[in-house]
């Protein structure tokens, strides 16, 4: 019997298991949104924030969407790979609810 882990389930832990990915996801599941939202809702830094947005639009999970205005106004979502991750959040968030202290 084969006990080793399937190269795409080994992927995607490896890209959900990322600082702040799961996080800016979950934030996301709220709808479009700012950079600067982003960054002051969950904590992360710049920087780090500026890194884990570019992952997730290479992975195709966040779409960046600019704006042509004065300022110009740049929004990120989640396309349909990224909305896919809902349910999974979802039970995530119901497991800590019930298992882990705040």
């Amino acid at each position: 019997m084969d006990k080793s882990i399937c190269p795409r389930f080994e992927k995607a832990m490896g890209l959900l298991s990322q600082r702040w990915t799961g996080l800016i996801i979950y934030q996301l599941l709220n709808g479009p949104q700012r950079f600067c939202t982003i960054e002051s809702s969950i904590g992360v830094s710049g920087r780090v924030l500026s890194e884990r947005l570019k992952d997730l639009e290479i992975e195709g999970i966040v779409k960046r969407e600019v704006f042509p205005e004065t300022p110009v106004r740049i929004e990120y979502s989640l396309t349909e790979k990224g909305t896919a991750l809902e349910p999974l959040m979802r039970e995530v968030e119901k497991w800590s609810q019930n298992w882990l202290e705040a």
